[in-house]
């Protein structure tokens, strides 16, 4: 656009008489807050109130001090730990006076030693002395609902937390592997399977390494071995391998 030499001194007063008036506000302003700035200064002009309340000690009550920031949020006075907290077992409800105490154990474990290193239940159950052991092991597939089908004659203890389970069933395996935990003690535990083992007529040989303890046995081609070892604080942790699943 173009303006002519006469339009822009029309504007021009236009354009500057709202800058000039800024101008003398902002000036006016500036002479405020430096008379407030001197006022605040200057300790004859002040509030005599104001005065006295600056010039006083902060007074402290000793006993709301100590109370302070009840509720305030802390850092924790160490590093929080990374471990998922144990769930208690539930408790145990077998009767102890239904069980016969299994039989001394031998202090030669072989059973102890073959479970050493395995680190999974297809490992534990390829170790087993059975024929069988060895192939059903190789198609072992893992699932809660194994546990469901332990044979009928040895069970999973009642009450207790399982922790895995896995079995096979393939060309004419009865595989049935559980791991689980309980709060019945490593001599109750002992004493359920033996009584169970040997109502079911399985033969029951015990054995121990001095931490863990092996219950094991057969009936015709059927064989079980409960691996038991002594939980901290109480209770027993528990490996059962059956190749007479249901």
């Amino acid at each position: 656009m173009t303006f002519s030499p006469r339009r822009t001194l029309i504007l021009l007063p236009l354009m500057l008489a709202p800058m000039l008036a800024a101008c003398g506000r902002s000036s006016t302003d500036q002479q405020d807050l430096n008379s407030l700035d001197a006022e605040l200064t200057n300790a004859t002009t002040r509030d005599p109130a104001m005065t006295a309340a600056l010039g006083s000690q902060i007074m402290v009550d000793p006993r709301l001090a100590q109370s302070s920031n009840t509720d305030a949020v802390r850092p924790p006075t160490q590093p929080g730990s990374g471990a998922v907290p144990d769930s208690a077992l539930a408790a145990d409800p077998v009767d102890a006076k239904t069980l016969k105490p299994a039989p001394a154990a031998s202090n030669d474990c072989p059973e102890c030693r073959s479970a050493n290193g395995a680190l999974t239940l297809g490992a534990l159950a390829e170790r087993q002395k059975t024929p069988d052991a060895g192939a059903c092991a190789k198609d072992i597939g893992y699932s809660a609902g194994w546990a469901n089908r332990l044979p009928a004659d040895l069970p999973l203890y009642p009450g207790a937390r399982l922790s895995e389970a896995a079995g096979a069933d393939q060309n004419g395996c009865r595989l049935r592997v559980v791991s689980f935990a309980s709060a019945a003690p490593m001599p109750k535990m002992l004493a359920y399977y033996y009584t169970k083992a040997t109502a079911a007529g399985y033969s029951a040989g015990h054995s121990t390494d001095g931490r863990q303890h092996v219950l094991g046995g057969i009936r015709g081609n059927d064989a079980y071995v409960v691996y038991v070892t002594a939980r901290p604080g109480g209770g027993s942790d528990v490996d059962m391998v059956s190749n007479a699943g249901r």
